[in-house]
């Protein structure tokens, strides 16, 4: 086999990564930066400019935003596809639960509010 995690001593348990140089993580934490700030000035020109068609801008945006997450689960969250990132990818997916549980949570009980709540000058009348 030439796959080197598959020789005797070189054994890894779940959840440890091989281990890398310092150059090799440094390269990838660099090559991560660079696509975030490419990303990052990409998403500010095409908000600020007249080249690209207005109603696209939105999507154009959002779809930066989606590559930038990536990029960021990729290079710095160290988050990829390997059998040993399942807990990795379930907290995140249960983060990301709770988040929208909360969010979603919060936008319903403000509209209910705003929904049967009656207006201001019903409940506290102005004083004479």
């Amino acid at each position: 086999m030439s796959d080197q995690t598959h020789l005797p001593g070189h054994d890894l348990a779940p959840g440890e990564e091989e281990q890398h140089s310092v150059g090799e993580r440094v390269l990838g934490y660099v090559v991560g930066l660079g696509l975030a700030l490419l990303l990052t000035a990409t998403s500010f020109f095409i908000a600020g400019t007249d080249l690209v068609w207005q109603p696209s801008i939105p999507v154009a945006l959002i779809v930066l935003a989606i590559a930038q997450m990536g990029v960021h689960l990729v290079f710095f969250l160290h988050i990829t596809t390997g059998p040993d990132n399942t807990n990795n990818v379930l907290a995140l997916a249960f983060g990301l639960l709770v988040v929208f549980l909360v969010v979603g949570g919060t936008v319903w009980i403000m509209s209910h509010l705003n929904a049967n709540m009656p207006p201001m000058d019903q409940i506290m009348p102005k004083p004479m």
